[in-house]
C-alpha cells in the first residue's frame, strides 16, 4: 500500500486543489492501494522540514518528498501507477 502525505497550510487554495486531485485518484485506484493524510505544516513543522518541504502544497510518497509543488493530475497518477507496479 502506498502512503501519501499532502503538506498544506490553512487557507491555501492550491493545497485544497492538491487534496481534491489526490482524493479522486486514490478513490479511483482503490483504498486498498493508496492511503493519504493531510499534514498541516504549522502543526508538524519539524516533520515537514526534515523531509525538505519548503512550500505548500507538497507531497511525500512513502516518506519521501516527491512533489515540492502542486503536481498535475497526470503526473501524480503516473507516479502512483509506477509505484503500484
Amino acid at each position: 500500500m502506498i502512503k501519501v502525505e499532502v503538506f498544506s497550510s490553512p487557507g491555501c487554495a492550491k493545497c485544497m486543489q492538491a487534496k481534491a486531485v489526490l482524493k479522486a485518484i486514490s478513490e479511483e485506484l482503490g483504498q486498498d492501494k493508496v492511503t493519504w493524510r493531510e499534514v498541516n505544516i504549522l502543526e508538524e513543522m519539524d516533520y515537514a522540514v526534515d523531509l525538505g518541504v519548503m512550500s505548500t502544497p507538497a507531497m511525500a510518497i512513502d516518506g519521501e518528498l516527491v512533489f515540492s509543488s502542486l503536481p498535475s493530475a497526470s503526473k501524480l497518477r503516473t507516479e502512483l501507477d509506477k509505484r503500484l507496479r
